[in-house]
């Protein structure tokens, strides 16, 4: 499978240059980001993937719109829970701006309520691990998720928009 940093957010622009959370909740892309994440559909496009795995965040979910691939959202590989940025929209929100996309079987408040640690994201990360092992087509994959939660399944820091090759038989490393 190929896991995918979304595109550059508004939180990213605001948090790399001054190092504080500008307090954006679920933040959206950037024209960048939307610009890379165009730019992962293209590199995509040979790597035979016919699936998205998609954390529900609106950064993850305007990525995944540039790939054109059916798509299925899962709360399981959100961020983790540390800004104000990992504070998502309600699940019938969303269904009103991606009516194409089923959130049915999300809650309504389907991240983090509280602050996660790194063993509570590794243990999520785990979680994904064991059921994407269980796919026949976890080959065909693209999991369209977020820094701590790449880095908690495999150990790698991640840039916007970047993408890693991931086997799930792999032991967790981070």
């Amino acid at each position: 499978m190929i896991l995918l940093r979304h595109g550059e957010s508004e939180f990213n622009v605001v948090y790399r240059e001054t190092g504080k959370d500008p307090g954006i909740r679920d933040p959206r892309l950037t024209e960048r980001g939307h610009l890379q994440a165009r730019e992962a559909a293209g590199e995509l496009s040979g790597n035979g993937v016919k699936r998205a795995l998609v954390s529900p965040f609106t950064r993850t979910l305007q990525t995944a719109e540039a790939l054109g691939l059916p798509t299925v959202i899962e709360a399981e590989i959100r961020e983790h829970c540390a800004f104000d940025c990992d504070i998502g929209t309600p699940a019938s929100e969303l269904m009103k701006h991606w009516p194409h996309h089923d959130f049915g079987h999300l809650d309504e408040c389907w991240w983090s309520a509280d602050w996660e640690n790194r063993k509570q994201v590794r243990v999520r990360a785990e979680r994904f691990r064991a059921m994407a092992r269980g796919w026949p087509d976890h080959h065909d994959v693209v999991v369209v998720s977020h820094w701590g939660f790449i880095l908690a399944l495999t150990g790698q820091t991640v840039k916007n928009c970047e993408m890693i090759f991931y086997d799930p038989n792999t032991p967790q490393t981070a």
